[in-house]
């Protein structure tokens, strides 16, 4: 049996960038993926111990995922919304990502951080690596933006959506992400 915490309430939004999936309990966003399917979102929140409901018999799940729904789209539109006001359901990741990711959501709009910045602000100076590794385990991209970090030579390293779309389709929504906050970097 699932806990009213472990059931979430899914949405798609289409954008001009392609569809985003994204998934809401009652404790917060758990899933946001670009460039994937509903299918794979479900089964990774299936592997997270997630069972999706529907929205009707979780009115509280679906007003959030309807609060990041909008929220997505407005920053896939260029707007800056204000993301504190969505709380993330993340604690059944490694103590390690949480880490990562929260140094990673404190980027701001319109900069970005090596993987190496990003290990030296959590005290890790020399896990560029690891950051690497927890950066394309974020669950909750766009809400956390893992776009905004990238390799130490100031090119745009990679992107953890490759694996549905491709490493080029990757990379080309990353410099379309970076792009909508004014920032150019190169491949």
């Amino acid at each position: 049996m699932f806990y009213a915490s472990r059931v979430v309430v899914v949405r798609h939004v289409a954008t001009e960038l392609g569809d985003v999936h994204l998934a809401a309990s009652r404790d917060g966003i758990a899933a946001v993926e670009l460039l994937g399917s509903a299918e794979g979102l479900a089964t990774g929140l299936a592997r997270r111990g997630y069972a999706v409901a529907d929205a009707a018999n979780e009115p509280e799940a679906a007003a959030l995922a309807s609060r990041a729904a909008d929220a997505v789209a407005e920053i896939l539109a260029g707007d800056a919304p204000n993301l504190s006001m969505l709380p993330l359901a993340i604690g059944d990741r490694p103590a390690w990502d949480q880490l990562v990711l929260g140094a990673v959501r404190a980027i701001p709009r319109g900069s970005t951080a090596s993987y190496g910045e990003i290990a030296a602000r959590i005290g890790r100076k020399g896990a560029a690596r690891a950051v690497g590794g927890a950066v394309g385990r974020n669950p909750v991209s766009l809400l956390i933006p893992c776009h905004r970090v990238i390799a130490g030579d100031g090119s745009l390293g990679g992107y953890g959506a490759a694996a549905w779309g491709g490493i080029e389709a990757a990379l080309d929504l990353k410099s379309a992400l970076l792009a909508l906050e004014g920032v150019t970097a190169r491949r």
